[in-house]
Protein backbone atom coordinates (compact mmCIF):
# COMPACT_ATOMS: atom_id res chain seq x y z
CA UNK A 1 0.00 0.00 0.00
CA UNK A 2 2.34 2.72 -1.24
CA UNK A 3 1.74 6.45 -0.97
CA UNK A 4 1.04 7.82 -4.45
CA UNK A 5 0.18 11.44 -3.67
CA UNK A 6 0.63 13.95 -0.87
CA UNK A 7 -1.13 17.31 -0.82
CA UNK A 8 -0.84 20.21 1.62
CA UNK A 9 -4.12 22.13 1.90
CA UNK A 10 -4.20 25.56 3.55
CA UNK A 11 -7.58 27.19 4.16
CA UNK A 12 -9.24 29.69 6.48
CA UNK A 13 -12.94 28.98 7.19
CA UNK A 14 -12.99 31.52 10.02
CA UNK A 15 -9.41 30.75 11.05
CA UNK A 16 -6.39 29.19 9.37
CA UNK A 17 -5.87 25.44 9.12
CA UNK A 18 -3.19 23.34 7.45
CA UNK A 19 -4.14 19.80 6.40
CA UNK A 20 -2.04 17.03 4.89
CA UNK A 21 -3.89 14.64 2.58
CA UNK A 22 -2.16 11.40 1.63
CA UNK A 23 -3.48 9.07 -1.08
CA UNK A 24 -2.30 5.51 -1.63
CA UNK A 25 -1.90 3.82 -5.00
CA UNK A 26 -5.19 1.98 -4.42
CA UNK A 27 -7.08 5.20 -3.72
CA UNK A 28 -7.29 5.21 0.10
CA UNK A 29 -6.92 8.70 1.57
CA UNK A 30 -5.77 9.83 5.00
CA UNK A 31 -5.85 13.24 6.68
CA UNK A 32 -3.52 14.82 9.21
CA UNK A 33 -3.85 18.19 10.94
CA UNK A 34 -0.73 20.37 10.58
CA UNK A 35 -2.00 23.61 12.11
CA UNK A 36 0.40 25.67 14.23
CA UNK A 37 -1.56 28.74 15.22
CA UNK A 38 0.15 31.93 14.02
CA UNK A 39 2.93 30.00 12.22
CA UNK A 40 0.86 27.93 9.81
CA UNK A 41 2.88 28.56 6.67
CA UNK A 42 6.12 27.47 8.34
CA UNK A 43 4.65 23.99 8.79
CA UNK A 44 3.06 23.99 5.33
CA UNK A 45 6.46 24.78 3.82
CA UNK A 46 8.22 22.14 5.93
CA UNK A 47 5.73 19.56 4.68
CA UNK A 48 5.71 20.63 1.05
CA UNK A 49 9.42 21.25 0.61
CA UNK A 50 10.94 18.62 2.88
CA UNK A 51 8.56 15.77 3.77
CA UNK A 52 6.31 15.29 0.75
CA UNK A 53 9.24 14.22 -1.49
CA UNK A 54 10.14 11.59 1.12
CA UNK A 55 6.64 10.16 1.33
CA UNK A 56 5.91 9.30 -2.28
CA UNK A 57 6.46 5.57 -2.79
CA UNK A 58 6.67 4.71 0.93
CA UNK A 59 4.57 1.91 2.40
CA UNK A 60 1.69 3.61 4.22
CA UNK A 61 1.39 0.67 6.62
CA UNK A 62 4.83 1.21 8.15
CA UNK A 63 3.71 3.88 10.61
CA UNK A 64 6.32 3.34 13.33
CA UNK A 65 9.19 3.14 10.86
CA UNK A 66 8.05 6.28 9.05
CA UNK A 67 7.81 8.19 12.34
CA UNK A 68 11.43 7.43 13.22
CA UNK A 69 12.55 8.05 9.64
CA UNK A 70 11.15 11.58 9.73
CA UNK A 71 12.24 12.30 13.32
CA UNK A 72 15.76 10.84 13.36
CA UNK A 73 16.48 11.23 9.68
CA UNK A 74 16.34 15.03 9.81
CA UNK A 75 19.08 15.20 12.46
CA UNK A 76 17.45 18.43 13.76
CA UNK A 77 14.91 17.06 16.21
CA UNK A 78 11.88 18.29 18.10
CA UNK A 79 10.48 21.82 18.02
CA UNK A 80 6.89 22.79 17.18
CA UNK A 81 7.33 23.09 13.40
CA UNK A 82 9.08 19.75 12.96
CA UNK A 83 6.82 17.85 15.35
CA UNK A 84 3.63 19.34 13.89
CA UNK A 85 4.71 18.27 10.41
CA UNK A 86 5.56 14.75 11.64
CA UNK A 87 2.22 14.63 13.46
CA UNK A 88 0.35 15.38 10.24
CA UNK A 89 2.05 12.50 8.44
CA UNK A 90 1.57 10.13 11.37
CA UNK A 91 -2.12 10.96 11.81
CA UNK A 92 -2.80 10.58 8.11
CA UNK A 93 -1.14 7.15 8.13
CA UNK A 94 -3.31 5.99 11.05
CA UNK A 95 -6.35 7.25 9.11
CA UNK A 96 -5.27 5.22 6.06
CA UNK A 97 -4.61 2.14 8.18
CA UNK A 98 -8.09 2.30 9.71
CA UNK A 99 -9.78 2.78 6.35
CA UNK A 100 -7.76 0.01 4.78
CA UNK A 101 -8.84 -2.43 7.50
CA UNK A 102 -12.38 -1.06 7.72
CA UNK A 103 -12.20 -0.15 11.42
CA UNK A 104 -12.12 3.10 13.44
CA UNK A 105 -8.64 4.13 14.57
CA UNK A 106 -9.35 3.46 18.25
CA UNK A 107 -9.64 -0.23 17.42
CA UNK A 108 -6.06 -0.12 16.14
CA UNK A 109 -4.97 1.47 19.43
CA UNK A 110 -6.26 -1.42 21.52
CA UNK A 111 -10.00 -0.82 21.47
CA UNK A 112 -12.20 0.99 23.95
CA UNK A 113 -10.94 1.60 27.46
CA UNK A 114 -14.20 3.45 28.22
CA UNK A 115 -17.64 4.08 26.75
CA UNK A 116 -17.29 7.80 26.09
CA UNK A 117 -14.89 10.75 26.44
CA UNK A 118 -15.75 13.35 29.09
CA UNK A 119 -15.09 16.85 27.79
CA UNK A 120 -15.01 20.31 29.30
CA UNK A 121 -16.41 23.46 27.77
CA UNK A 122 -15.48 27.12 28.16
CA UNK A 123 -17.45 29.84 29.92
CA UNK A 124 -16.48 33.42 30.69
CA UNK A 125 -17.76 36.85 31.57
CA UNK A 126 -16.58 40.39 32.05
CA UNK A 127 -17.09 40.09 35.81
CA UNK A 128 -17.86 37.44 38.43
CA UNK A 129 -21.63 37.63 38.05
CA UNK A 130 -21.49 37.35 34.26
CA UNK A 131 -19.13 34.38 34.49
CA UNK A 132 -21.42 32.54 36.90
CA UNK A 133 -24.28 33.04 34.44
CA UNK A 134 -22.10 31.80 31.56
CA UNK A 135 -21.08 28.67 33.49
CA UNK A 136 -24.74 27.96 34.29
CA UNK A 137 -25.60 28.22 30.58
CA UNK A 138 -22.77 25.85 29.71
CA UNK A 139 -24.03 23.33 32.25
CA UNK A 140 -27.53 23.67 30.80
CA UNK A 141 -26.06 22.84 27.38
CA UNK A 142 -25.00 19.45 28.75
CA UNK A 143 -21.44 19.92 30.04
CA UNK A 144 -20.37 18.28 33.30
CA UNK A 145 -17.04 20.12 33.37
CA UNK A 146 -16.45 23.81 32.64
CA UNK A 147 -13.38 26.02 32.37
CA UNK A 148 -14.27 29.38 33.95
CA UNK A 149 -12.43 32.61 33.07
CA UNK A 150 -13.32 36.05 34.39
CA UNK A 151 -12.53 39.63 33.46
CA UNK A 152 -10.10 41.39 35.80
CA UNK A 153 -11.34 44.69 37.25
CA UNK A 154 -9.24 47.58 36.00
CA UNK A 155 -7.95 45.76 32.90
CA UNK A 156 -9.52 46.39 29.47
CA UNK A 157 -9.32 42.74 28.44
CA UNK A 158 -8.30 39.39 29.88
CA UNK A 159 -7.25 36.07 28.38
CA UNK A 160 -10.22 33.74 27.88
CA UNK A 161 -12.82 36.51 28.01
CA UNK A 162 -14.49 37.72 24.84
CA UNK A 163 -14.92 41.45 24.41
CA UNK A 164 -18.43 41.91 25.73
CA UNK A 165 -19.55 38.55 24.35
CA UNK A 166 -20.95 35.91 26.71
CA UNK A 167 -20.33 32.21 26.41
CA UNK A 168 -17.44 30.06 25.32
CA UNK A 169 -15.09 32.53 23.67
CA UNK A 170 -11.53 31.68 22.69
CA UNK A 171 -9.32 34.44 21.36
CA UNK A 172 -8.79 33.69 17.68
CA UNK A 173 -5.66 34.65 15.91
CA UNK A 174 -5.77 38.35 15.06
CA UNK A 175 -5.74 39.52 11.45
CA UNK A 176 -2.94 41.85 10.51
CA UNK A 177 -0.40 42.65 13.21
CA UNK A 178 -0.70 41.19 16.74
CA UNK A 179 -3.03 42.95 19.14
CA UNK A 180 -1.77 43.76 22.64
CA UNK A 181 -3.41 43.28 26.02
CA UNK A 182 -2.47 44.56 29.48
CA UNK A 183 -1.77 42.47 32.57
CA UNK A 184 -1.70 42.92 36.34
CA UNK A 185 -0.90 39.89 38.49
CA UNK A 186 -2.06 41.69 41.64
CA UNK A 187 -5.52 42.45 40.25
CA UNK A 188 -5.84 38.93 38.81
CA UNK A 189 -4.97 37.21 42.10
CA UNK A 190 -7.66 39.23 43.84
CA UNK A 191 -10.55 38.28 41.57
CA UNK A 192 -10.02 34.58 40.79
CA UNK A 193 -10.66 33.18 44.30
CA UNK A 194 -13.82 35.31 44.50
CA UNK A 195 -15.00 33.84 41.19
CA UNK A 196 -14.69 30.23 42.29
CA UNK A 197 -16.17 30.90 45.73
CA UNK A 198 -19.24 32.32 43.97
CA UNK A 199 -19.38 29.44 41.47
CA UNK A 200 -19.40 26.83 44.23
CA UNK A 201 -21.99 28.77 46.23
CA UNK A 202 -24.30 29.10 43.22
CA UNK A 203 -23.74 25.81 41.36
CA UNK A 204 -22.84 23.35 44.11
CA UNK A 205 -20.05 20.82 44.68
CA UNK A 206 -20.61 18.32 41.86
CA UNK A 207 -19.67 20.39 38.82
CA UNK A 208 -16.07 19.95 37.62
CA UNK A 209 -14.48 23.41 37.52
CA UNK A 210 -11.24 24.25 35.72
CA UNK A 211 -9.20 27.43 35.31
CA UNK A 212 -6.39 28.47 32.94
CA UNK A 213 -3.69 30.84 34.25
CA UNK A 214 -2.00 30.80 30.81
CA UNK A 215 1.60 30.78 32.07
CA UNK A 216 1.30 34.20 33.73
CA UNK A 217 2.45 33.67 37.33
CA UNK A 218 5.69 32.95 39.15
CA UNK A 219 5.82 29.70 41.15
CA UNK A 220 5.17 31.39 44.51
CA UNK A 221 2.28 33.40 43.04
CA UNK A 222 0.83 30.21 41.58
CA UNK A 223 1.27 28.48 44.94
CA UNK A 224 -0.72 31.26 46.62
CA UNK A 225 -3.49 30.96 44.04
CA UNK A 226 -3.61 27.17 44.27
CA UNK A 227 -3.82 27.31 48.07
CA UNK A 228 -6.61 29.89 48.02
CA UNK A 229 -8.56 27.77 45.53
CA UNK A 230 -8.30 24.56 47.57
CA UNK A 231 -11.70 24.99 49.32
CA UNK A 232 -13.38 25.08 45.88
CA UNK A 233 -11.92 21.74 44.70
CA UNK A 234 -10.88 22.60 41.15
CA UNK A 235 -10.53 19.77 38.65
CA UNK A 236 -7.29 21.48 37.68
CA UNK A 237 -5.33 24.72 37.59
CA UNK A 238 -3.84 24.93 34.10
CA UNK A 239 -0.47 26.35 33.07
CA UNK A 240 0.17 28.22 36.32
CA UNK A 241 3.73 29.11 35.26
CA UNK A 242 5.79 28.87 32.06
CA UNK A 243 6.92 25.25 31.95
CA UNK A 244 10.40 25.83 30.55
CA UNK A 245 11.67 25.83 34.15
CA UNK A 246 10.06 22.63 35.33
CA UNK A 247 11.56 22.95 38.80
CA UNK A 248 9.01 25.71 39.33
CA UNK A 249 6.25 23.14 39.64
CA UNK A 250 8.05 21.58 42.61
CA UNK A 251 7.69 24.84 44.53
CA UNK A 252 3.98 25.01 43.70
CA UNK A 253 3.56 21.38 44.85
CA UNK A 254 5.10 22.23 48.23
CA UNK A 255 2.31 24.67 49.00
CA UNK A 256 -0.94 23.39 47.44
CA UNK A 257 -2.88 20.23 46.64
CA UNK A 258 -4.87 21.87 43.85
CA UNK A 259 -4.31 19.59 40.80
CA UNK A 260 -2.00 21.00 38.14
CA UNK A 261 -2.17 20.63 34.35
CA UNK A 262 0.26 21.73 31.66
CA UNK A 263 1.76 20.74 28.31
CA UNK A 264 -0.30 22.11 25.42
CA UNK A 265 2.80 23.83 24.00
CA UNK A 266 5.04 20.78 24.44
CA UNK A 267 6.26 19.02 21.31
CA UNK A 268 7.81 15.81 22.66
CA UNK A 269 8.05 13.38 25.53
CA UNK A 270 11.32 15.03 26.56
CA UNK A 271 9.50 18.31 27.26
CA UNK A 272 7.38 16.65 29.93
CA UNK A 273 9.61 13.86 31.18
CA UNK A 274 10.63 15.55 34.44
CA UNK A 275 7.15 16.84 35.19
CA UNK A 276 5.72 13.34 34.77
CA UNK A 277 8.41 11.17 36.37
CA UNK A 278 8.70 13.42 39.42
CA UNK A 279 4.89 13.68 39.69
CA UNK A 280 4.96 17.47 39.57
CA UNK A 281 1.72 17.61 37.57
CA UNK A 282 -1.57 15.71 37.56
CA UNK A 283 -2.61 16.13 33.92
CA UNK A 284 -0.53 16.26 30.74
CA UNK A 285 -2.11 18.36 27.98
CA UNK A 286 0.02 17.48 24.95
CA UNK A 287 -1.86 17.26 21.65
CA UNK A 288 -1.90 14.96 18.66
CA UNK A 289 -0.96 17.75 16.25
CA UNK A 290 1.85 19.40 18.21
CA UNK A 291 3.44 16.37 19.87
CA UNK A 292 4.27 14.14 16.94
CA UNK A 293 0.94 12.47 16.22
CA UNK A 294 -0.80 9.46 17.73
CA UNK A 295 2.37 7.39 17.70
CA UNK A 296 4.28 9.79 19.97
CA UNK A 297 1.30 10.87 22.08
CA UNK A 298 0.77 7.25 23.10
CA UNK A 299 4.35 7.11 24.38
CA UNK A 300 3.69 10.17 26.53
CA UNK A 301 0.47 8.64 27.86
CA UNK A 302 2.18 5.37 28.74
CA UNK A 303 4.94 7.19 30.62
CA UNK A 304 2.32 9.27 32.42
CA UNK A 305 0.32 6.19 33.41
CA UNK A 306 3.32 4.81 35.29
CA UNK A 307 3.42 7.97 37.41
CA UNK A 308 -0.28 8.53 38.18
CA UNK A 309 -0.59 11.35 35.65
CA UNK A 310 -3.69 11.48 33.47
CA UNK A 311 -4.26 12.98 30.03
CA UNK A 312 -6.19 16.18 29.32
CA UNK A 313 -5.43 17.10 25.72
CA UNK A 314 -5.72 20.67 24.47
CA UNK A 315 -8.74 21.02 22.19
CA UNK A 316 -9.35 24.66 21.30
CA UNK A 317 -10.58 25.70 17.87
CA UNK A 318 -7.06 26.44 16.63
CA UNK A 319 -6.90 22.66 16.08
CA UNK A 320 -8.94 21.37 13.16
CA UNK A 321 -11.68 18.70 13.35
CA UNK A 322 -9.07 16.27 12.04
CA UNK A 323 -7.02 16.76 15.21
CA UNK A 324 -10.08 16.63 17.48
CA UNK A 325 -11.19 13.35 15.92
CA UNK A 326 -7.71 11.87 16.36
CA UNK A 327 -7.67 13.05 19.99
CA UNK A 328 -11.00 11.32 20.63
CA UNK A 329 -9.73 7.99 19.29
CA UNK A 330 -6.70 8.41 21.55
CA UNK A 331 -8.87 9.39 24.55
CA UNK A 332 -11.17 6.42 24.10
CA UNK A 333 -8.26 3.97 24.06
CA UNK A 334 -5.76 5.04 26.73
CA UNK A 335 -6.26 3.78 30.26
CA UNK A 336 -5.16 6.97 32.04
CA UNK A 337 -7.48 9.36 30.22
CA UNK A 338 -8.57 12.30 32.35
CA UNK A 339 -10.62 14.77 30.28
CA UNK A 340 -10.68 16.33 26.80
CA UNK A 341 -11.04 20.02 26.05
CA UNK A 342 -13.83 20.65 23.55
CA UNK A 343 -14.78 23.87 21.81
CA UNK A 344 -17.22 23.51 18.91
CA UNK A 345 -15.86 24.75 15.60
CA UNK A 346 -17.62 27.34 13.47
CA UNK A 347 -20.29 26.25 10.99
CA UNK A 348 -17.90 27.10 8.14
CA UNK A 349 -15.18 24.87 9.59
CA UNK A 350 -17.61 22.00 10.11
CA UNK A 351 -18.70 22.22 6.47
CA UNK A 352 -15.11 22.12 5.22
CA UNK A 353 -14.35 19.17 7.52
CA UNK A 354 -17.45 16.92 7.67
CA UNK A 355 -17.07 14.50 10.57
CA UNK A 356 -18.73 11.71 12.49
CA UNK A 357 -17.87 12.59 16.11
CA UNK A 358 -20.75 13.77 18.28
CA UNK A 359 -21.42 15.49 21.63
CA UNK A 360 -24.00 14.22 24.11
CA UNK A 361 -24.46 14.47 27.88
CA UNK A 362 -21.10 16.06 28.52
CA UNK A 363 -19.15 13.57 26.46
CA UNK A 364 -17.86 13.01 22.92
CA UNK A 365 -17.47 9.89 20.84
CA UNK A 366 -15.39 9.65 17.65
CA UNK A 367 -17.96 7.47 15.85
CA UNK A 368 -17.63 4.11 14.14
CA UNK A 369 -16.54 5.16 10.63
CA UNK A 370 -13.32 3.54 9.41
CA UNK A 371 -10.23 5.63 10.08
CA UNK A 372 -10.62 8.94 11.87
CA UNK A 373 -14.13 9.63 10.60
CA UNK A 374 -13.29 13.06 9.16
CA UNK A 375 -12.99 14.18 5.54
CA UNK A 376 -12.16 17.48 3.81
CA UNK A 377 -14.21 19.20 1.12
CA UNK A 378 -11.35 20.50 -0.99
CA UNK A 379 -13.53 22.54 -3.31
CA UNK A 380 -15.15 24.31 -0.38
CA UNK A 381 -11.80 24.73 1.38
CA UNK A 382 -10.49 26.54 -1.69
CA UNK A 383 -13.14 29.24 -1.22
CA UNK A 384 -11.55 30.14 2.15
CA UNK A 385 -7.98 31.26 1.28
CA UNK A 386 -5.27 31.69 3.89
CA UNK A 387 -5.49 34.99 5.78
CA UNK A 388 -2.37 35.85 7.80
CA UNK A 389 -3.10 36.18 11.50
CA UNK A 390 -1.25 36.34 14.80
CA UNK A 391 -2.03 35.46 18.38
CA UNK A 392 -2.11 38.49 20.69
CA UNK A 393 0.80 39.68 22.81
CA UNK A 394 0.65 40.76 26.44
CA UNK A 395 2.32 43.49 28.51
CA UNK A 396 2.46 44.36 32.18
CA UNK A 397 1.16 47.74 33.29
CA UNK A 398 4.68 49.19 32.94
CA UNK A 399 4.98 47.99 29.31
CA UNK A 400 7.11 44.87 29.90
CA UNK A 401 6.30 42.04 27.48
CA UNK A 402 4.69 39.21 29.45
CA UNK A 403 3.38 35.70 28.73
CA UNK A 404 0.15 35.73 26.77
Amino acid sequence: MKIADAKVIVCSPGRNFVTLKLTTEDGITGLGDATLNGRELAVASYLQEHLVPLLIGRDARRIEETWHYLYKGAYWRRGPVTMTAIAAVDTALWDIQGKGLGVPVYQLLGGRARDSVMVYGHANGQDVAATVEAVARTVAAGYRAVRAQCGVPGLPDTYGVGHGKPGAIYEPAVKGMPSESVWSTEKYLEVVPKLFAKLRAELGPDLHLLHDVHHRLTPIEAARLGKELEPHHLFWLEDPVPAELQEGFRLIRQHTVTPLATGEVFSSIYDCQQLITEQLIDYIRTTVVHAGGLTHLRRIAHLAELHHVRTGAHGATDLSPVCLAAALHFDLSVHNFGIQEYMPHSAETDRVFPHGYRFSDGALHPGEAPGLGVEIDEALAATFPYDRAYLPTNRKLDGTVHSW
